[in-house]
């Protein structure tokens, strides 16, 4: 292996890199915007949302969508990179607010079921968790703080 090629694998790289930062600051800002609205809410705080699926805003849209914008501002919007980054993201938040939002009114269904057994003295399974996924509203919210993040974050490191 040349020296030229064992470059290419030093990890510390990539903390340096500012897509990194994009994607990474956008996950932060919305998993910490989602645990301070569910405090606000709840009037307690729960550290599990920095981590957990679904709710206000989606972390999963914030994340993707700053990457897709910070490879954009990089290295052009017209790019082959940009466009797989865009095409990530879309199917990213696609997936967030359809297909794991049904597998969440799935799970509330069967948790339904679930209670109606134990009514009847049966044993049945494990509560599913309900929150999955996202609304519309809810990957919207996050798609704005990661293009905001991703805006703001390429303007000051230029």
């Amino acid at each position: 292996m040349s020296a030229a090629s064992a470059i290419h694998w030093n990890v510390t790289e990539l903390f340096t890199c500012r897509w990194f930062w994009c994607g990474l600051g956008g996950w932060f800002l919305a998993a910490f915007a989602k645990m301070t609205i569910a405090a606000w809410r709840t009037h307690g705080f729960d550290f599990e949302y920095l981590v957990s699926t679904g709710g206000m805003p989606s972390s999963h849209s914030a994340t993707v969508s700053a990457l897709a914008f910070g490879i954009g501002y990089t290295e052009g919007f017209g790019t082959p990179l940009a466009t797989l980054a865009f095409a990530f993201a879309v199917i990213t938040m696609f997936d967030a607010a359809t297909v794991r939002q049904a597998a969440g009114e799935h799970a509330k269904v069967l948790n339904a079921i679930v209670r109606d057994l134990k009514e009847l003295k049966l044993k049945p399974a494990t509560r599913l968790r309900e929150l999955l996924g996202h609304t519309r509203k809810e990957v919207l919210w996050g798609m704005v703080i990661g293009i905001s993040w991703a805006t703001f974050l390429c303007w000051i490191w230029r």
